[in-house]
This record gives structure tokens, C-alpha cells and sequence, in this order.
């Protein structure tokens, strides 16, 4: 069922929560007033890599990455699985499951190699490297709210060290399942040119480069302004703005309604208002019951366990949203996210960026095995989540 449906009845079904009393209207408004912000950012920020990818940014990235690999498919995984982290962590999660997952598909195939480990590296790290930074991932915002004080620097240095652990445990996983596959070097580009003279190919094919480093140039100056402590809407959108301008000038046939993402933001509206009145309706009690208390190693690592679960049942973001204010603040909202974020990678719809994922390699004709995605995934998860909250509760 397409996401705008199932947004539309979740908005009904809420409509009719507040119709018949369940939730109240004052407790809509505080929602608004909380979710309106994150979903501004949503939506400038998907126009800003929807733009930076038609400019042929990406492209640009990847083509020098494969002229640096040389050849090397370890040195190309490694380059790229760098790359999604990076994207992933400025640009958010499901930037890099839309938009850098034609990308790496393309570089592996052009490589003759198999895109099928690069591919997997590029949606676990989409939702592993989501820990980063606030905005990495729509539920990281959400937590920012509860965490009064914390700045989007004092974030990132609070789950740096989690968020690594978080990355480099699905990382040595993959290496050591596809070790067959990463370990065979093509001797050419794919297309029969020898490595030392293959050229970057996406560059030369650029079709407008002053736009491409117009593009570039905005991406430069938005990056800081996302950590900077100024609430993350305002600088996306005004980067948004600026990119449209550019392409008003030079490319303005390209600019539809289409790049706002209206599904997306229907279905998290939904989510947010079913939430809302789910938890009066008497699901926070059961959240209260699951998390437990207290800040101990065993709490955090209940508290990330039960958002594993959360996740892989429903969604991330719902289950984030039940969970949160049984969660509470500080340590244990931080190890909420470990498990909502980083543990989503069991069912395919545990998180949104994975079905976006699927949908991007089903397009492309990549072939992926539920059952096999769901083996790979209760290997990692554990050692994953295990070891990003205890990290966390080491730095405390």
C-alpha cells in the first residue's frame, strides 16, 4: 500500500480520536508545534539531495572515488561504505537509501563487481551512521527536543563513539561474509578499459558544470550551519530555496512539485497523531512496563532491546514515538535511539530508508532475499546494539 494511503488513514483515524475526545485538541497543538519543525526540515532537506543529484553532485563524488579505488574492490567498498556514512550523517538516512544507492550500484557493476555487498553496506550504514548527528535521522530530532541543553555538537560528541561502534560492527560483519566477492580485482573498468587509463566518466558527462559547482558550493556552506545550533529548518530550507533559484536559472523544466517528498510527510503526520492518541488510549502503559528504569548498563541495554524490537515489529519511527516518553531523557532516550536507529535491520520495514532501499534495487533489477536479509540481520544486530550502548554508557 503506497505511503500516502496509509498516511491519509492515519490521519483520519486521528481526526477521529480528537472527534470523539480521546485525544485532545490542546495535545494536537503541542504535537504540531513539535513536528512541524521536523517535518519542514524533511522535506527541504529531500529537496536539497533531490537537486544536488540532478546537478550530478553524486556522480562527480563517485567518479573520483572509482578513479582513486584503481581497481582495488576493497579499496572501492571502503571508499564508498565511507561515503554513505558521510551523506548519511549530514544529509540523513533516506538520502543515502534513495539517492546513493543508484550510485553504488552503478560503480560496482561498471567495476565488474557484484552490487550486491555494496549495496548492502550502503542501507546499514544508512540506518547505522544515522546516529551521528540530530539531523541523521528523523527521530534523532525528535529525541533533541527531550534532551533540553544538548546542542547539535554536544549530540555528536555524546554518540560519536557509539555511532562508530554502531558502523564498524555491520562493517566487519559484511567483510567477512563477502570476503569471496570484495577479494576479486577486475582487471578493467568493466567496460573493457584498463584501470590505470579508465577516466572518471560521470565527470566528463556532466551536463552543466557551473551549476554542478554552484550546487557544490551550497552543500559547502550548509554542512557547518547544520551543526551550528541554528534549529536544522532554517538553514536546510534556505538551502533549498538557493538551489531552486540556481535551477530556475539554468535548468527550471526540472522543478516539480515531485521533489517535495508529500508521501513521506502524509505518512510521518499520521504516525505522529496515531501515536499521540495510541498512548492515551492506554499503549504508554505498556511502554512503561517494557523499559523498565534506571541507568545502568542492564537498563540501557533493556531499554535499546525493546527498541530493536519496536522497530523490527512496526517501524522505527513509531516505535520511537511509543517509547519516548517511557524512555525518559538523557541516557536512556540516547540508548532508545541505538536501538530504534541502529537495530533496524532485521525486517525490511523496520525502518522507511530500507523499503526505499528495496525499492531503488528492484528498479535497477538488484535481486535481495528477504530471508537471507533477515538471517544477516539477527547476526549483526545483537553485537551491534550491544556494543554502541555499552560504548554509551562507558562515556557517561
Amino acid at each position: 500500500m503506497p505511503l500516502a494511503v496509509i498516511g491519509a488513514v492515519l490521519l483520519l483515524l486521528g481526526a477521529l480520536a480528537v472527534a470523539v475526545g480521546i485525544l485532545p485538541l490542546g495535545d494536537v497543538l503541542a504535537l504540531a508545534d513539535r513536528a512541524v519543525p521536523v517535518l519542514g526540515f524533511a522535506a527541504a532537506i529531500t529537496v536539497v539531495s533531490e537537486l544536488l543529484t540532478m546537478a550530478g553532485l553524486f556522480d562527480w563524488i563517485a567518479a573520483r572515488i572509482r578513479r582513486l579505488a584503481r581497481g582495488h574492490a576493497w579499496l572501492l567498498w571502503g571508499l564508498l561504505c565511507a561515503l554513505s556514512v558521510v551523506v548519511t550523517a549530514f544529509l540523513s538516512l533516506d538520502t543515502t537509501a534513495v539517492l546513493l544507492t543508484p550510485v553504488v550500484v552503478v560503480l560496482a557493476r561498471s567495476s565488474g563487481l557484484p552490487p550486491l555487498p555494496f549495496a548492502l553496506s550502503t542501507v546499514w550504514l544508512a540506518n547505522t551512521a544515522s546516529l551521528f548527528l540530530p539531523i541523521s535521522n528523523l527521530t534523532n530530532l525528535l529525541a533533541v527536543h527531550r534532551l533540553e541543553g544538548m546542542s547539535p555538537g554536544g549530540f555528536a560528541a555524546r554518540m560519536a563513539v557509539p555511532g562508530t561502534m554502531a558502523v564498524l560492527v555491520p562493517l566487519l560483519v559484511l567483510a567477512l561474509v563477502f570476503r569471496r566477492q570484495l577479494g576479486r580485482q577486475p582487471a578493467h573498468d568493466g567496460l573493457g578499459t584498463p584501470w590505470r587509463a579508465a577516466e572518471p566518466a560521470a565527470a566528463d558527462a556532466v551536463e552543466d558544470r557551473t551549476l554542478l559547482a554552484a550546487s557544490g558550493l551550497v552543500l559547502a556552506a550548509l554542512l557547518p550551519a547544520l551543526v551550528s545550533g541554528i534549529a536544522v529548518w532554517i538553514p536546510a530550507t534556505g538551502a533549498a530555496a538557493l538551489l531552486v533559484v540556481l535551477f530556475a536559472l539554468r535548468r527550471p523544466h526540472e522543478l516539480t512539485p515531485r521533489l517535495v517528498p508529500w508521501p513521506l510527510l502524509l505518512f510521518a503526520s499520521g504516525l505522529f497523531v496515531t501515536m499521540a492518541a495510541s498512548q492515551r488510549l492506554g499503549l504508554q502503559v505498556l511502554a512503561d512496563a517494557l523499559l523498565g528504569s534506571g541507568e545502568g548498563s542492564a537498563d540501557l541495554l533493556r531499554v535499546a532491546a525493546t527498541g530493536v524490537l519496536g522497530a523490527n515489529v512496526v517501524n522505527n519511527l513509531p516505535a520511537y514515538l511509543l517509547l519516548e516518553q517511557a524512555a525518559g531523557s538523557g541516557l536512556r532516550l540516547l540508548a532508545l535511539l541505538i536501538g530504534v536507529n541502529a537495530g533496524a535491520l532485521i525486517t525490511p520495514w523496520a525502518s522507511l530508508a530500507t523499503l526505499l532501499w528495496h525499492d531503488r534495487l528492484a528498479r535497477m533489477g538488484v535481486r535481495v532475499a528477504w530471508g537471507g536479509y533477515l538471517l544477516l540481520g539477527l547476526l549483526v544486530v545483537p553485537p551491534t546494539v550491544a556494543g554502541a550502548v555499552l560504548a554509551l554508557g562507558l562515556g557517561r
